[in-house]
């Protein structure tokens, strides 16, 4: 992932020197494993220990140069380990062990610690949303169904539902936390062959995984949910950051991302302040989606392994970490500066000539007799007529004969409170949520 959508703290736990520690410690714990079962000479373990080299860009480099000659990356990490550690003790480091028991099993530790920053974003992303929401919970605003005015609402209630799906994430990046933090020390094609069970256990113990039955590799089924449910995330900012995109158009202006001294919105147009960071999340969303769709593609490999899965890992695996991560970083940003034009909505709910309260009006007139069919053409008429000329919708109703409701009625029809009477339900489901 380039350095622009990456932050360090995650960006940290993809680094080559840190993924070599990892592979280094396992390796490590694998033969002190062997020692404490009374294979290896736990002289060996503590010597391998002890003079376990420094995973530096040093080391790395000189892992890359041995594999130009063993066209194998973790035969070429062994043989550096082996070199560096020294003596004949060195021989017991990868004892019984296959690649895939290696690599995987950190693969599966990178994805459980990237999943704590990613669940710890997910909470801050979900806490930011119920903050706006409880704020905003009167502001008025109209709602749209495909993208005409339907109903009122409130900016507030727009935003709980917000706060409802970003807590989904949450849920589903612990599930898929769950789902990876596993390993697998079982052999070439997952028999225990030539390795003890207790090795597995003791390595298992030690990084805070759980073993689980394999063939030569971790099934990817589980590397595909972490995918999903940081696509998910994505998806979740998106369908955000195109609602506020919308808002911000200049023919509806009802919010606008914050603008800090000092900022361009153009190169060429002073005047411009743009909806970037939305518009970034949406670009970042589609990137997210297309990692699932190469990791629901590993899932079938050929019989016990192939490595068609392995090149693809190498980049969405870390790429998709770093991006969900930053774009719940970048909303939250996004929605703490975000400025809120209550007046602006009001209007933008008033210019539609009181047509939003169509639907209190036919039920009004089911309640007086009429039929709902018949009800439904006389408000009709009366809207597309306003719609037309440009009229009150209220008006237009109390002049027509055919209305039967009295002022009352109709009071109770055009009146505002009523609309929103009931959204209480809505905070009701986002108070449970923590």
């Amino acid at each position: 992932m380039i350095g622009r959508y990456s932050l360090p703290e995650m960006a940290a736990i993809f680094a080559e020197p840190a993924r070599f520690r990892r592979l280094l410690e396992i390796e490590l714990l694998a033969t002190e494993a062997w020692a404490s079962i009374g294979v290896v000479p736990p002289e060996a373990a503590r010597w391998c220990r002890q003079h376990a080299p420094v995973t530096d860009d040093e080391f790395v480099a000189a892992v890359s140069e041995r594999e130009a000659v063993t066209d194998h990356d973790v035969a070429a990490f062994v043989d550096v380990l082996q070199s560096r550690i020294g003596t004949a003790h060195a021989s017991w480091i990868h004892y019984g062990l296959t690649s895939s028991d290696v690599v995987d099993t950190a693969w599966c530790w990178m994805l459980r610690d990237a999943s704590e920053l990613l669940v710890a974003a997910s909470s801050e992303l979900v806490a930011t949303l119920k903050a706006i929401a409880i704020e905003h919970r009167s502001t008025v605003m109209i709602g749209r169904t495909h993208g005409v005015h339907a109903e009122p609402t409130t900016f507030g209630a727009k935003v709980a539902l917000w706060a409802l799906q970003a807590d989904r994430d949450r849920t589903r990046l612990l599930a898929a936390q769950r789902a990876v933090s596993v390993c697998k020390l079982s052999g070439a094609v997952g028999t225990y062959s030539n390795i003890d069970p207790a090795v597995e256990r003791f390595v298992a113990e030690r990084l805070r995984l759980t073993a689980v039955p394999a063939t030569q590799v971790i099934a990817r089924d589980r590397h595909a949910e972490y995918l999903w449910a940081c696509a998910a995330v994505g998806n979740t900012l998106e369908l955000i950051a195109v609602e506020l995109r919308h808002l911000q158009r200049t023919e509806v202006r009802e919010v606008e991302e914050g603008f800090k001294a000092g900022q361009k919105g153009s190169s060429a147009m002073p005047h411009k302040r743009n909806p970037i960071s939305a518009e970034t999340i949406s670009g970042l969303s589609r990137v997210l989606r297309g990692n699932l769709q190469a990791g629901m593609q590993d899932v079938a490999l050929w019989h016990e392994r192939d490595i068609s899965h392995s090149s693809v890992e190498r980049i969405v695996l870390p790429d998709s970490s770093l991006l969900a991560h930053y774009v719940m970083r970048r909303g939250k940003r996004l929605l703490e500066g975000l400025q809120v034009f209550p007046a602006r909505m009001l209007a933008n709910l008033d210019s539609s000539f009181g047509l939003v309260f169509s639907q209190p009006v036919l039920l009004a007139l089911v309640q007086s007799g009429m039929t709902r069919d018949d009800a439904y053409r006389v408000v009709q008429d009366n809207a597309m007529q306003a719609w037309r000329t440009s009229t009150s919708f209220r008006s237009l109703v109390e002049a027509d004969p055919r209305v039967i409701i009295d002022a009352n009625g109709l009071d109770a029809a055009f009146d505002l409170t009523r609309s929103l009477r009931n959204i209480g339900a809505v905070f009701e489901a986002l108070d449970a949520i923590q």
